[in-house]
């Protein structure tokens, strides 16, 4: 492939990305930002960490984590507490009602999407298949 075919390929896939990820947002029903759906996320994922370990995983600033996790606390989602040898810093860990939350949210999305999927051919679904792994490499670089 050369440059140019992939410019094209890259502009139809930025695209398509952005229609997707657009619609999975307008199917959440919760009030949640995509950052504090993301930072709960993170939380289930990788239990307990530090503001500044969470601003690095969800690649925002930290005073931008800082105001994620206060408002995440304020909603009862997720616990904050001293970190145990640095008293300067400070633990995040997703509270059972963040857990709740979360599965609800990707519950609904997750139906929203395989709605859409059984619509595609065979051929297409196969094609997604292939494809899910290589959009993950991706989104992860």
């Amino acid at each position: 492939m050369d440059g140019v075919a992939e410019a094209q390929l890259a502009s139809v896939l930025r695209l398509s990305v952005m229609r997707l990820s657009r619609r999975m947002r307008q199917e959440r029903s919760n009030t949640l930002t995509p950052t504090q759906i993301a930072t709960l996320a993170t939380l289930k994922r990788h239990g307990s960490m530090t503001l500044g370990e969470l601003a690095a995983h969800e690649r925002v600033q930290p005073p931008s984590m800082t105001r994620v996790v206060a408002h995440l606390a304020e909603a009862g989602l997720v616990a904050r507490g001293a970190h145990p040898s640095d008293g300067r810093q400070v633990i995040a860990r997703i509270t059972e009602a963040g857990i709740d939350l979360l599965e609800a949210d990707r519950r609904r999305r997750d139906e929203w999407l395989a709605e859409r999927l059984a619509s595609l051919s065979p051929d297409e679904m196969a094609a997604l298949e292939r494809a899910a792994p290589i959009l993950d490499t991706l989104a992860g670089s």
